[in-house]
């Protein structure tokens, strides 16, 4: 956290801090209850954002003027649309191609991750060769049970993730902050 960011934290009440951190934990709960309908939810919401996105890279394109970068511009805001009206439509086979890049990007950044941590001198090089090797690891049980992990894959990430966002607000709420205000 920045300077910044402690000192808006710090102008919070506490009971706001912690209500955030509850709310957020127990999301993380309902959604780990059924992380297959998580998936395919936060794929319907992924294609939304596309299509927006899309939408608005035209009208980028359109506005800027000139024919530099319009028929780029104008071909991601496509692309975006017809990928998202996809993951809108079909939200489960969506799911299967999202969780496959998942899974092959964790694969490819794990092993360059634990390549560099050898090229790195100092105490923190084992921490980056952990953190690749993790990955790596993520990356294959992924893609080895595909198509099967896109299923629950991404429901599990974000219940993992909201549990672990809703924890951080909780020991944020009873920080040292905290302690010196009361």
């Amino acid at each position: 956290m920045t300077e910044q960011d402690v000192a808006s934290v710090s102008r919070l009440p506490t009971w706001s801090t912690l209500l955030l951190g509850i709310v957020l934990a127990l999301g993380g709960l309902v959604v780990l209850g059924d992380v297959v309908l998580a998936t395919v939810i936060s794929a319907i919401v992924f294609g939304i954002a596309l299509v927006i996105s899309g939408a608005f890279e035209i009208f980028y394109a359109v506005w800027a003027g000139g024919w530099r970068g319009f028929i780029w511009h104008t071909l991601l805001g496509i692309s975006y649309i017809v990928f998202g009206c996809a993951l809108i439509s079909q939200p489960a086979v969506g799911s299967l191609a999202v969780t496959w890049i998942i899974g092959a990007v964790l694969l490819v950044s794990g092993v360059i991750r634990a390549a560099l941590s050898f090229r790195q001198a100092g105490t923190g090089s084992w921490m980056v060769f952990m953190s690749g090797l993790f990955g790596f690891l993520a990356g294959i049980l992924i893609l080895a049970h595909w198509p099967d992990s896109g299923l629950w894959v991404i429901g599990t990430y974000l219940g993992i993730d909201l549990i672990l966002h809703g924890v951080g607000w909780i020991v944020v709420a009873f920080g040292p902050r905290s302690v010196a205000s009361r």
